[in-house]
């Protein structure tokens, strides 16, 4: 990023020069293990009470003192089975250093490497953060460049949301794109202001026309072999819900209305930081939706990109307007796959909270393999269904869609279907995400997250045939 926006510092893999071993034990496991151990280790975890439950951390003295080794708690499976990224307690609490990971079974590695990983994160822009210290070997077995370049991907999402929109709204949405473009080889184009009405994309023109950033479409493309991949990513650097004004409570954590666009650029780092035999394409919205004279207001109706009128219900339903005109531009372009993310409805909240990542697609296939993926890179999604009945729901009569259905019932739903109707044929995954962390949680601090970005990354090389 530029001098603005500094870029994530986080710490990759560590080689193994003098690593301190991180004895990893499940609790039904101890005795064996202990009985199996010179007396001095047995008897110091003995007198300890170490038990090895979950999260549960021993630090085992050498005879002069020094740190000889590490007993780390596993805990019981149907314990660990309700969160992920166990180790990253672990981590966060150990001094600073150089570790290895001992029994830990192969099918752990790769999660328990990344969350470690992610430990190393804090957003200090503002004010100094404490950072995790201990770095760690890349356990045997794992593809370590894989996960280095999924934890880079994550902290520059986290990053992009924890900063506030005073520091972070179109323009340096835009920049940010540029700098990653920089990084990798892309190539960049920017659509902005009164320019959008001339090259016809009338909907992101009205939601961003009152703010003083002018809106923009951000188009980056990378790659020039392989399938097409599209991914869409709403970037409303601020939503105080137009003339539909939210309450201050439910304006507090609008700086994250563009988590849409950073998990897509975290992604799209990943991607390009690996090499996929793709060709990669981002389409970034990016605008406020602010409140002065010239805002769109309740009952007007607009023609957007693909030609098909929208009555506006209520302003702050914005993020799927800039992502109709988005999205038509986008299967213009005849992708393979187009995929778009956005903090976009609270009703995806009530349905699943702020964990999981609701998706939506037609294609089986892709949601049998994105569903298998998020196993695998611990990135739990959840599918929701293109409901074909409430399509009534999103036709007002007087416009052929309406942006806020009225009633209050399957609100992300009859969402994704407005957006299906910008992607037309083109094969289509829609994610209704939060982007935040209302509290910590191990390789999670408070704040900005990415969701849905590893499992996809997971699933693509069976969705494109990589």
């Amino acid at each position: 990023m530029t001098s603005e926006t500094p870029a994530p510092s986080l710490a990759g893999f560590a080689t193994a020069e003098n690593a301190v071993p991180v004895q990893v034990i499940e609790a039904g496991e101890l005795d064996d293990w202990l009985a199996a151990q010179p007396g001095r280790v047995a008897q110091w975890a003995k007198a300890a009470g170490f038990s090895a439950r979950l999260g549960e951390v021993l630090l085992v003295p050498d005879a002069d003192g020094g740190l000889d080794l590490v007993l780390a708690g596993y805990g019981e499976a149907k314990v660990r089975a309700r969160g992920r990224f166990h180790l990253a307690t672990v981590a966060a609490g150990l001094p600073e250093g150089i570790y290895r990971l001992d029994g830990l079974a192969a099918e752990r590695r790769a999660e328990e490497a990344l969350g470690w990983l992610l430990t190393g994160y804090a957003f200090d822009r503002y004010a100094s953060q404490k950072r995790g210290q201990a770095r760690l070997v890349a356990p045997e077995g794992v593809d370590a460049a894989r996960i280095e370049a999924m934890a880079a991907g994550e902290a520059l999402t986290r990053d992009l949301i924890n900063t506030p929109a005073e520091d972070m709204g179109p323009a340096e949405l835009e920049a940010a794109c540029r700098d990653l473009a920089a990084a990798h080889g892309a190539a960049v184009e920017v659509t902005a202001g009164e320019e959008l009405l001339a090259q016809n994309f009338p909907l992101i023109h009205t939601v961003g026309r009152a703010a003083e950033a002018a809106p923009r479409l951000i188009d980056m493309r990378w790659g020039s072999e392989g399938p097409l991949l599209c991914l869409v990513g709403k970037g409303v650097c601020f939503d105080t819900g137009g003339l539909n004004l939210k309450p201050g409570a439910s304006m507090g954590l609008m700086k994250k209305d563009m988590g849409g666009a950073a998990t897509v650029l975290g992604l799209a780092q990943m991607i390009m930081a690996l090499g996929l035999p793709l060709r990669l394409r981002v389409l970034i919205p990016a605008v406020e939706n602010a409140v002065a004279g010239n805002a769109f207001r309740p009952g007007d109706i607009y023609r957007s990109r693909k030609g098909l009128t929208v009555e506006i219900n209520n302003t702050d339903a914005e993020g799927r307007l800039v992502l109709a005109d988005a999205l038509a531009y986008g299967a213009e372009d005849t992708p393979d796959l187009m995929v778009s993310m956005a903090t976009l409805t609270g009703a995806a909240r009530v349905a699943v909270g702020p964990d999981l990542a609701p998706y939506y697609t037609d294609d089986e296939g892709d949601a049998q393999a994105l569903m298998a993926a998020a196993g695998r890179m611990a990135d739990p999604v959840w599918r929701l269904p293109f409901h074909q009945p409430y399509e009534a729901m999103i036709e007002p009569g007087i416009a052929d869609l309406d942006n806020a259905p009225k009633g209050g019932f399957a609100g992300s739903i009859t969402a994704a279907l407005f957006l299906r109707r910008f992607a037309g044929e083109t094969r289509y995954m829609h994610f209704d995400i939060y982007g935040w962390s209302p509290s910590a949680a191990p390789a999670r601090p408070k704040g900005g997250v990415g969701m849905g970005a590893r499992a996809l990354l997971g699933a693509l090389p069976e969705m494109l045939g990589l």
